[in-house]
């Protein structure tokens, strides 16, 4: 019995052998907080411009304001997190989210709010929201050792892609009941814990950029490196194909949920959303555990294929139930896939730069979302969400062919990163 329960004990350490590390536990609360409040944003805006205007255009259009930053804001903050301390730069970033969140709740209690309200103050999030990705990004390996970085990485992809759950989960009841007011409050909650606990933080961590350098040099330089890197630039490009056909969906759902479904309300749309996040949860915590690169490269191309098809499936769902658990199947797919291509990004990535290549990662997920999530937006009001879904999920899986002719995917696919790669970059 003691030898079981040893094995038991040890098996659990190795799925969570990061959170032993003090700091990266305090960032991993802070995510905890800041991604249950991001996602309830999204639904949360999401239902109210939908409610406005009665259109998925409107959807599309705060979505894609929400999004758009990263295709400006990225680069220049991966310079940031490379020349000032990492932790400050996160507290302005969770604390700009804040004050946003509260000024859009107190538009919507007073009954002032309006469509351009909702535009602007989403590109003020969504700034604030690409440099906070940005920056935890490069400042989480400097919390772990080396030999903890993957862990450390899959428990965080695991609090932010869980959070679709816990955050729709929590404002459900008060977009049924409520409003979306409400739920915007709680949403500056989140962030108000998330800016104690990253103030908690002692690690000072900053990059290779030195003050007297040339501004342009030096940001361009993060730039150079990953469209140079083999492995790097075939990651990066793959994730934002991914990006653009698999997740850009926050634009379609509304609609989905209301006419194909028959759903009513903004729940059904957060039922969806947790949905997602309970798949994209139990891939994570599954993912943390698992050590050996060969199986990862498989699971990297088995999670980008069942993206695809999971997609397909929401798109012909004849009912509620059945579109849950397509959900679930794709929070499950996207959110290991996005999970194991970060962590093989990372994995390779000198610290000197990691800052400025996770601005142009950033650039391209952050910026694909966004392009498309406006697309999709206007395309869904034309064609209806079920095409659309079908559509886009058969597009991946033409990219996920296309991928197995180029030879650091396949190299990947079969063997996972190599060993040599972190000396190539």
């Amino acid at each position: 019995m003691e030898r079981l329960s040893a094995i038991v004990q040890a098996r659990l350490q190795r799925y969570v052998a990061a959170l032993q590390y003090r700091d990266y536990r305090t960032m991993w609360f802070a995510t905890l907080w800041a991604g249950a409040a991001a996602w309830a944003l999204i639904v949360a805006r999401g239902w109210l411009v939908f409610e406005e205007s009665g259109s998925s255009l409107w959807v599309g259009l705060a979505t894609f304001a929400a999004m758009a930053p990263r295709l400006v804001v990225t680069p220049f903050v991966g310079f940031l997190a490379d020349m000032m301390d990492r932790k400050t730069l996160l507290a302005w970033t969770y604390g700009i989210n804040l004050v946003h969140n509260l000024v859009l709740g107190l538009l919507v209690a007073t009954g002032t709010v309006e469509i351009w309200h909702i535009i602007v103050l989403s590109l003020v999030n969504g700034t604030a929201r690409a440099a906070q990705m940005t920056t935890s990004q490069a400042l989480m390996p400097n919390l772990v050792p080396r030999n903890h970085l993957l862990n450390a990485i899959a428990l965080n992809s695991a609090t932010q892609q869980g959070d679709r759950l816990v955050g729709p989960a929590l404002i459900a009841p008060l977009l049924a009941f409520f409003g979306a007011g409400p739920a915007l409050f709680l949403c500056s909650a989140f962030y108000g814990l998330g800016m104690v606990q990253i103030l908690r933080v002692k690690t000072q961590s900053a990059g290779g950029v030195r003050q007297e350098q040339r501004f342009f040099d030096s940001l361009l330089k993060g730039a150079v490196v990953a469209y140079s890197h083999p492995i790097i630039v075939s990651l990066i490009l793959l994730v934002a194909a991914h990006c653009a056909f698999t997740m850009a969906f926050e634009s379609i759902i509304p609609s989905l949920s209301k006419s194909k479904l028959g759903a009513q309300g903004g729940a059904a749309f957060s039922y969806l959303m947790m949905m997602v996040g309970a798949g994209a949860l139990v891939s994570n915590l599954w993912l943390a555990g698992i050590l050996q690169e060969k199986t990862r490269g498989r699971l990297y191309f088995l999670m980008g294929v069942g993206s695809g098809i999971s997609i397909m499936v929401m798109g012909i769902s004849p009912n509620m139930p059945t579109a849950m658990l397509a959900a679930a199947a794709m929070g499950f797919t996207q959110g290991g896939f996005m999970s194991i291509n970060q962590t093989m990004i990372q994995s390779i990535v000198p610290d000197n730069l990691r800052g400025r290549i996770a601005g142009v990662q950033q650039w391209h997920t952050g910026g694909t979302m966004a392009i498309f999530n406006l697309t999709n937006g206007v395309l869904v009001d034309v064609v209806g969400p079920g095409l659309l879904l079908g559509v886009t999920g058969a597009l991946f899986l033409g990219v996920m062919a296309v991928s197995l002719l180029r030879g650091p995917l396949l190299q990947i696919y079969v063997r996972g990163i190599p060993d040599a790669a972190q000396d190539r970059a």
